[in-house]
């Protein structure tokens, strides 16, 4: 069963390039989460889509939401690519691709995430599904996006 708007969102936990590990639950009735996955740490478009998240993040942080990048590079590769891109948010790891395969993402063969983003309300539901991603404008996009589904302002 593919994920679809109005699906509750799969809870996880998962490991941050920060050190920290966070859960979807952690933001139940508190904040909207975005969920910014991406294939692989170093490549191309991944490397423009950090550093748009890394340099604009404030439009986003505009809005009471907790926004991530995620994909299925190992902790220790996501860690490296987030402090080479000064990434001032957390980059998800899913080596085991779990998470990404019950957000409907995932490229079995390889093992890798498509870029894709998504966006969940506070009440843990799925609000939008992103699936034409740009990775050079990735971060006014999704503050964009956060203004169009009524994201609360931040104070």
């Amino acid at each position: 069963m593919a994920l679809e708007v109005g699906d509750p969102a799969p809870n996880f936990s998962l490991q941050a390039s920060d050190g920290k590990s966070y859960s979807l639950a952690d933001f139940k009735d508190k904040k909207a989460v975005v969920i910014a996955w991406y294939p692989k740490a170093f490549t191309k478009g991944c490397t423009i889509e950090c550093k748009s998240l890394a340099e604009n993040g404030h439009l986003i942080r505009n809005y009471n939401v907790a926004y991530f990048m995620a994909s299925t590079d190992e902790v220790e590769v996501n860690t490296k690519f987030a402090t080479e891109q000064d990434a001032d948010f957390p980059l998800l790891s899913d080596p085991k691709g779990e998470t990404a395969k019950a957000y409907g993402v995932l490229m079995p063969v390889m093992n890798i995430a498509r870029r894709v983003t998504i966006y969940i309300g506070k009440d843990g539901r799925v609000l939008k599904i992103d699936k034409e991603i740009h990775p050079a404008t990735s971060a006014e996009d999704i503050a964009r996006t956060l203004g169009e589904l009524g994201i609360e302002r931040s104070n």
